[in-house]
């Protein structure tokens, strides 16, 4: 296997005690990989872009035969295509699986297929429409479907596209757009709706479980916790981390009125207490431009990994770490990767996509011992909020360097090495939202939002 290693601090492995972040070559070939799934045994499924799902077997060989070929019925480019991938709970004994894709029209598809009588090749004539959703324009499409432990269908949407969401279809309860929607899908018809969605014979579509997203690019179940894991996509300066508990319906995670936690569009907003904001956010520093959600990893290979969620940015090609303390620590880049999406396999292990030169990684790590990633136990910036200094404690490597952005990132203060108390004088900067990032060699490996009173 060849191997892309790097140190998930700095290429010193000083700053954050040498814990680090591999990336084994698993398989190759592909097109456009978009979505990596399993059907709760051995092999993995990795959605095309262009319409095609591949077999993957566990020694990274990939099925000559394509498991499904809908190409013919997708519209293939840009941000459309075949998107997501989710195997029914009991696909074992009913074969049933469903996709997303944007159809010939361009609208958001939803569909059910079932195998055929091979496992592994399924029944292209099977298909069951059970969404179809007109949109105005060609981008923010969403795409992740995932089964929930309590048996419906969860699906993410985009705000419709264009910029800006012209339409403001994320705040509009009736619209399908900008969503994440919750269906019963064990019915004769296309879907039934759950009881307990919570506009359900309200102001609101009953299929509505979440509102307020502008293009979640990727989303999933993190059961251990019992969270929903998010990750949407900013307009132009900040890319957000959204976590929730499962049983929490009726939420709005901000989107036009908010990008992350700064004002976007507060025009016939609703009132900032009555949404929810980011529980981490990163802006566009160091050339990153768009978030791929990932996951909490619950393997058992990597015990340095254990309960960390785990991310990465499009456009930088750089794995983020969400800490305890939800800062982010960022790996330096694996250059010509554009990661696309993450994906488990039936063990839990974590695998990652790259849309460019279709390959797939095995995420790994050479650190045994979880405290050897516990970040947030190295690095501590407080007060949060705070006024005229803030202080940094345990950063290892003596030619580390702050600097602080704004949430349009620009930078109002590079301090050099830090000495002394460990403060820093923020009293010449603005009362607001910034993101202080440790440096060293020129690659910003941690990152963590305050509040400047």
């Amino acid at each position: 296997m060849k191997n892309l290693l790097f140190c998930a601090g700095i290429l010193s492995c000083t700053m954050l005690n040498a814990q680090s972040i591999n990336l084994e070559e698993f398989a190759t070939g592909f097109t456009a990989p978009v979505e990596i799934a399993n059907a709760n045994d051995s092999r993995m499924f990795v959605v095309q872009q262009n319409g095609i799902i591949k077999i993957v077997q566990p020694d990274g060989t990939v099925n000559t035969t394509n498991f499904l070929n809908i190409s013919s019925k997708i519209t293939y480019g840009g941000e459309r295509g075949l998107l997501g991938l989710a195997f029914h709970p009991q696909y074992s004994t009913n074969g049933y699986f469903f996709v997303y894709y944007n159809d010939t029209s361009g609208n958001i598809t939803v569909a059910r297929y079932t195998r055929s009588s091979n496992p592994d090749v399924a029944d292209a004539t099977t298909e069951k429409i059970i969404l179809n959703q007109p949109k105005p324009f060609d981008n923010h499409n969403g795409g992740s479907i995932h089964f929930a432990p309590d048996g419906y269908l969860w699906i993410v949407t985009g705000d419709g596209g264009s910029g800006g969401d012209p339409n403001n279809n994320s705040q509009n309860k009736n619209s399908l757009l900008g969503k994440l929607l919750r269906l019963d899908i064990n019915s004769t018809g296309p879907y039934n709706i759950p009881s307990d969605n919570p506009f359900v014979g309200t102001d609101g579509a009953d299929e509505v479980w979440a509102y307020g997203l502008r293009n979640a690019w990727k989303f999933n179940f993190d059961t251990t916790s019992g969270n929903v894991m998010i990750a949407d996509v900013g307009q132009g300066q900040i890319e957000e981390i959204n976590r929730m508990p499962l049983t929490q319906a009726g939420i709005n995670y901000g989107w036009r009125c908010y990008e992350g936690n700064s004002t976007y569009n507060t025009a016939g907003c609703a009132a900032q207490s009555t949404m929810t904001f980011p529980v981490a956010v990163y802006n566009h520093s160091g050339g990153r431009c768009s978030i791929t959600g990932g996951y909490v990893y619950r393997g058992t290979q990597y015990p340095a990994l254990q309960g960390k969620y785990i991310f990465a940015d499009y456009c930088s090609t750089q794995i983020g770490i969400l800490n305890t303390d939800d800062s982010i620590t960022w790996t330096p880049a694996f250059s010509g990767n554009n990661f696309s999406t993450f994906g488990i396999n039936n063990q839990n292990e974590l695998f990652v996509a790259a849309v460019n030169n279709g390959k797939i990684f095995r995420v790994t790590s050479t650190s045994l011992a979880t405290n050897e990633n516990d970040f947030s136990s190295q690095i501590k910036i407080y007060p949060n909020p705070a006024s005229k200094r803030v202080f940094i404690e345990g950063v290892k490597d003596k030619n580390t360097t702050v600097e602080i952005v704004n949430a349009e990132g620009r930078k109002v203060l590079e301090q050099g090495k830090i000495e002394g108390d460990n403060g820093i004088n923020i009293s010449g900067i603005p009362s607001g939202v910034y993101f202080i990032n440790l440096n060293s060699a020129n690659q910003k490996a941690y990152s963590k939002k305050i509040i400047i009173k």
